[in-house]
């Protein structure tokens, strides 16, 4: 198995990428293996941050939403504001931390000032 090339911050050749700058230009790596490594040194012998490089010649359009995948996000962003313990849907998300809303948790199930 041989190892990939590894590039330290900054210093990557053009025409390669991490998955987040291909992920700004509109592109997705494709199914291609990386083809380097980058490292970013850190302080107090922390090991080094380290990204995949992609080649940017061989990276393909990311695909569009369709409707059914924004409708799946639509639906996943109601149920993380919807209470499990009174049904609530309120106007921010139920922190995980509580387990529901923070007049169910207060004690208050009938705190419904929060209501959209």
């Amino acid at each position: 198995m041989s190892t990939l090339p590894v590039y330290r911050w900054r210093l990557a050749p053009d025409g390669l990428a991490t998955y987040r700058q291909l992920r700004a230009r509109g592109l997705r790596p494709g199914g291609q293996e990386p083809v380097a490594v980058l490292q970013r040194p850190r302080r107090r012998g922390r090991s080094p941050l380290v990204a995949h490089l992609y080649r940017v010649d061989l990276a393909v359009p990311v695909r569009p939403m369709t409707a059914a995948k924004w409708a799946a996000v639509r639906a996943a962003l109601v149920a993380r504001r919807t209470c499990p313990g009174c049904g609530v849907v309120r106007e921010y998300c139920i922190p995980i931390s509580l387990g529901t809303c923070v007049p169910c948790a207060d004690g208050h199930p009938s705190g419904l000032e929060d209501v959209l």
